[in-house]
Parts: structure tokens; sequence; C-alpha cells
């Protein structure tokens, strides 16, 4: 590269770091609005499935008595709300308001016999003061779908006969119980229908009903039950999600958004935007998990799903099960108990407790207030401009030459992210910073450490000099490091990433390419002589089975790595133990890559790498723990606060695993030393 264009690359590094910083601070009123948004929803609902409570109930031997004081012990263990789902037979005839016969029974029940070939569905209704709401209800659901509906006695009880097979009428939606709704709420719980898409075509008429009941009930969320929200079969069709919205909104219902589901629900993020995103995060706990898994665990997982997660709805669900080592049917329901309000004999300390040390309290789950920074579109664009210019600078440290062109054409695509403000462009942008300033961070590092080997005189003499430079080094690097945070957080500063309802791609990528870059980094640049020199010497490199192996062991970790990130990893006990001490201590848990590895290897690779240019093979297997600080804050879900705390707790306990191991270093050092010399000496 000619002398003046070096020259001129240099200057122009200058200004741009100093764009960089503008971004930076533009940034912060982004950030600010943020917080606030997190902060202004407080309340934790947990929801029973009501639903199941009916089934559980339904193998008792007093199915109305269990039910009922299964319902007082829920509500005084912390449970405020119930989820009712839209009625079927099933369920009307586990509550005992319906009892259903095929042909052959009800004909048996006459001291008739049974006529070939008829399979319909025959009902009485058992409780005459509920009849005349029920009656209407099935009628109405059946008719709506060209079902012959007859009416029917038997034994001085009245009921009906329906023109459907009893295994297809035991499935048929109808509208939610309202008797059951009014008795649940004189009890003092709040009502969250869980409405599907199965009711087909969609009826604007009667969803306003529907509608208006939950109204005057309190109503105000509703969940979806299935694979799809209401109306979204026949939007395109009748705009009947259009509709709906409308019903919604006009009666501030607000929706619940499952998380972690196989399949995301269809139509979810549209309905959000038509309800300008009035929707609380679910964590729903499944039958199977409540059954198998004891109360200290749930109660931990539901405080980190309230606390780290953003949820502000616990879902939760019981199953009769058959216990064939018990020899009976078990259900989950003392385990809800203990698990919400504790149990002294099995040192649980209950999840309400636990949520309410942390300031939370459980009430109706509210969706955030959203705030916005004043003149907001000002700030997004010195992010925009911060991001674009960290990005092109990195660039510039490979291939210095390309600053310029690079810088030019990052300032266009800038201006069409911030004039198109598309989520894609956002998103790609925030994910190029957020590789960009930890692989910029450790390329100076190395640069540094490169020129400093150069001049031998300007390394410390001491284990103390270089102690106190490793240290100075290793918080600077990773404050540069943390440049990434906030122009992760502006650009991805909208509601829908914190309800999971877009979400932040290409984070898989974050975890790889600091660490290959740095590594190329290191390899060209790090231990002298020009690029072309070094590229040449390491193609001409042989491939022997040293390498084969060494290969071989890097994928593998890499491998290993990989299956670590993410909500899918697998932790070990001892590793989970740790955590859970971690969490009781601080109130918050780092991440175990960052200080038990990462951090610890920085520190004590820069204390060797200040003597020893070999150890710059620890600062690259380093940026394991720069890359992570910032992968923390690209899960938009949990709190800034808690992520910003969550990070500096694993640089500060893998900064003392760090000195731990230096001291280690120190000691096995001068023992391998005075074992030399002893052996000179005798030799």
């Amino acid at each position: 590269m000619p002398q003046w264009l070096e020259q001129w690359n240099r200057k122009l590094a200058k200004w741009l770091w100093g764009v960089v910083l503008i971004g930076l601070i533009g940034s912060l009123p982004l950030i600010y609005a943020r917080v606030q948004t997190e902060a202004s929803s407080k309340n934790v609902e947990f929801v029973m499935d009501y639903r199941d409570l009916l089934q559980v109930s339904y193998t008792q031997v007093d199915p109305q008595g269990y039910l009922q004081s299964r319902l007082a012990m829920l509500k005084e263990a912390g449970v405020n709300a119930m989820a009712v789902f839209e009625s079927t037979l099933e369920e009307f005839n586990w509550s005992g308001e319906v009892t259903v016969y095929n042909a052959q029974q009800a004909a048996l029940l006459d001291g008739q016999l049974p006529k070939p070939g008829d399979n319909r569905t025959f009902l009485l209704f058992n409780m005459p003061q509920d009849e005349p709401v029920l009656r209407p209800l099935i009628e109405n659901a059946f008719k709506r779908i060209g079902v012959t509906v007859e009416n029917w006695s038997s034994h001085d009880r009245t009921g009906l006969i329906l023109g459907l097979g009893p295994d297809d009428a035991y499935m048929r939606p109808m509208q939610p119980n309202p008797i059951a709704m009014k008795m649940l709420k004189d009890q003092g719980f709040l009502i969250v229908p869980r409405l599907s898409d199965r009711t087909q075509p969609y009826d604007d008429e009667e969803m306003g009903k529907w509608i208006d009941s939950f109204k005057e009930l309190g109503v105000t969320r509703i969940i979806f039950d299935g694979d799809a929200v209401t109306g979204f079969n026949d939007q395109e069709e009748e705009q009947s999600l259009n509709k709906f919205a409308d019903r919604l909104n006009a009666a501030g219902i607000g929706i619940g958004a499952i998380e972690n589901l196989k399949i995301p629900q269809k139509g979810l993020g549209t309905l959000a935007s038509k309800l300008d995103y009035n929707v609380v995060r679910v964590h729903s706990v499944s039958e199977g998990e409540m059954n198998v898994a004891k109360p200290v665990v749930l109660a931990d997982r539901f405080l980190l799903a309230v606390k780290d997660r953003n949820l502000r709805m616990v879902y939760l669900n019981a199953m009769a099960v058959k216990d064939s080592s018990k020899g009976q049917v078990t259900n989950p329901i003392d385990t809800i108990v203990k698990t919400l309000a504790g149990d002294e004999e099995e040192d649980v300390k209950g999840a309400i407790e636990q949520i309410r040390d942390f300031g939370f309290k459980v009430g109706e789950a509210q969706a955030f207030d959203v705030h916005h920074a004043p003149a907001e579109k000002l700030w997004k664009a010195l992010a925009i401009l911060g991001a674009v210019t960290l990005v092109a600078l990195t660039i510039g440290l490979f291939i210095p030459a390309l600053l310029l062109p690079v810088t030019i054409i990052g300032l266009v695509g800038g201006a069409g992210t911030f004039v198109l403000d598309s989520s894609l462009l956002n998103q790609a942008l925030a994910l190029f910073a957020a590789i960009a300033a930890p692989t910029a961070s450790m390329a100076l590092l190395i640069r540094w450490l490169r020129v400093k080997h150069e001049r031998r005189d300007a390394l410390p003499k001491s284990a103390w000099g270089r102690l106190g430079g490793a240290v100075v080094l290793f918080l600077r690097t990773s404050v540069m490091s943390l440049f990434a945070v906030p122009f992760v957080i502006a650009l991805l500063n909208h509601v829908s990433y914190q309800l999971v309802l877009q979400q932040f791609r290409g984070v898989s990528l974050l975890h790889l390419a600091p660490i290959a870059l740095v590594a190329l980094y290191a390899v060209l640049y790090g231990y002298g002589g020009s690029v072309k020199t070094n590229l040449r010497n390491l193609l001409k490199q042989p491939i022997t089975v040293l390498w084969v192996v060494v290969i071989a062991v890097v994928g593998a970790a890499g491998m290993y790595y990989l299956s670590r990130t993410g909500n899918s990893g697998q932790a070990t006990g001892l590793e989970l133990k740790f955590r859970s001490f971690l969490e009781g201590t601080f109130g918050v848990r780092p991440r175990f890559k960052e200080f038990m590895g990462g951090h610890p290897i920085f520190l004590l690779g820069l204390f060797l790498a200040l003597r020893y240019r070999w150890a710059l093979v620890f600062i690259v297997f380093a940026t394991i723990g720069q890359l992570s600080m910032v992968d923390t804050f690209a899960h938009i879900h949990t709190p800034a606060y808690l992520s910003a705390m969550r990070d500096l707790l694993g640089l500060a306990i893998g900064a003392i695993i760090g000195l731990v191991g230096i001291g280690v270093w120190q000691i096995g050092e001068g023992i391998w030393r005075r074992c030399r010399t002893g052996a000179s000496a005798r030799g």
C-alpha cells in the first residue's frame, strides 16, 4: 500500500473512531427508553387451566366437591386467574352439566332396543337451573355447522339429539361456558378465555357476542389455543382477522403470546401489531413436565421466566395420570401449591415470595407501556452512523486499503436502513456491529502486542508490571468489545423484539465469526512479517498427522461450544448447582463460558503475551468471552439492566479466576526453573 494512502487511512481511522463515539452517545436515549419500557410492567399473573381441573376432578369420587376444594386451595396458594377454553360436550360432561349417550345407551335408558345404524348423539341436562343457558348455546353451535338438533327427554330430564356421531360431537367447539366463567369470577379469579380458529367460517356477529360477554366479566386478555389465532384462516376472503382485532380493541382486550412453541401460532404477529402490541408473554408448563418436576425446580423456573425473560403470565397445567408404581391415579395439584406457596418441610421457598423479592407482585398482567425517546429519529440516525462506522473500521483493520470505499458504501447502506426502517436491514446492521466490536477490540490488542514485541524495551520486565498491564488491557479490550451493545439495543429498539414476535437472526454467526476473524488476524498480523509472507507461509505448511489431530480436536471443541449456545444447550449437574448458587447469591447468573472460560483465559493470556509471542493462542480462544458479552444483549427479551449485571459479574468472577490462574502459573514456572537449574548444576 502506498505510504500516502497508509497515512490517509490512519487519519481517517482516527476521525471514524470519533464518529463511533458520537453514535454511542446517540444510542443512550434509546437505551433509557427501553429500560423505562421494561420497568412499566411488574404484575405477574398465575393462570390455572380450568379444563385440566375439570378432568382431574372427574377422576374423583365427588367431582364437584373436589373441584371446589382445589379451587380454594389454589386461590390461597396464589393462583389468581383461570383459563377457560371453548366449551365441548366432553367438558360439559366432566363438569356434570350434561350426560352424553350414544344411540345404544339412550335406547337402553328408555328400556328399548337400539335401532340398527343409528349413530346419533344423545344428551340430557343434569341441572335444570343451568339448562336455559346451555341449551341455546349447544343448539346454536351445532346448527351453525349444519347439524340437525332435536328435542329429547328421558326419566323426567330434558335433552337434545344431535345428528352427529358421538366421537365427532364431543370435539366440536362452542362458546366458553358462561356458567363456569361467572362462578370463577365470583370466587375472585381473573378470567382468561382460550380461543381457537377451529370454528369455520368465522362469524363476526357471534364473536361479537362472545367478546361482549368477556368484557362484562372483566376479561382483559385472551390466549389462543391451537396453531392459529382466531380469524386467521378466513383473513383473505373475509378480512376476519381485522374484524377480530377491531372487536378486541373496542373491548380493550389484549392477547398472550406463549413462548417456545415448536410452531408459532399463525397470525399472532399480525394481530399483535393491530392491537398496538397489547401483548404479554406467557410461560407454560406442560402436563407432562408438571407431573414429574419438583417444586423447588419449578419455583426457580418461574422466577427465571419472570425476571430474566420478561414473562408476565405463568400458565399452569395439570393432568390426572395412572401411576403404576403407586397403583393409583395421581395429579400435580399439590405440587403446584407447594411451588407457589412454598413448603417448609421440603425447604422450598415459594415462587411468589421469590418474585416479590425481585420487585414483582401477583396481579393482572399488563402489557408494556412503550416509551419513546424525544427526537427518536435523530438518535436512531446517530446509532446507525456509529454502527456503520464501526463495521467499516473493522474491515479496515484487515484490509486497510478498503477503509475509505467501505466507509462510503456503508454510509449509503446506513442511509437506506434509516429511510426504509426495515426490520431485516436493522437486524443485519446490528449483527454486523455485534461481530465487529469484539473482533476489532481483539485485533487492535494483537496489533498493540506485536508493536510492543518488536520494541522489546516497551514490554514490562517484572511479573508485577506484566500483571498490571494485563489487567489494564483486559478492562480496555472488554469495554471496546461492548461498543456493539448500544448499537444492538438502538437498532432493535422495538417492543416486538422484547415480546419475541420478531427475533434477532444470525446469532449463531455471532458465536463463530469473531473467533475465526481474530484467529485469521493473529496469523496474518500477529507474529511479524508482511501479510503476504505470513499467508504464503501458512499455505505452504505441510499437512501432517499432527495437523489432522489438531483440526479434529478444534472441530470437536467447536461442536461442543455450539451445543452450549442458545436455550437448548445442556449443562452438567455440577454446573447447574453452581448456577443456582450464583443466582441465589447475586440475584443474576453470569454466563458460564465467560467467567469459567473466556475471561480467565484472556487475563492469563495477556499476562503471558506480555512476555511470550506464542501466548497469542490464548488471546484467540479468549474471544469467546468477548463475543459472549455482546451476545448476552442479543437476547432482547431479557431486561437490559439484567444483561448488564450479568456481564459485569462475569467479568469480575472471571478476573478473579484469571488472577488465580496467573498465580498458579507463576508458582509452576518458578518450580520448573528451579528444577532446571538444579539439573544443570548436577550435570
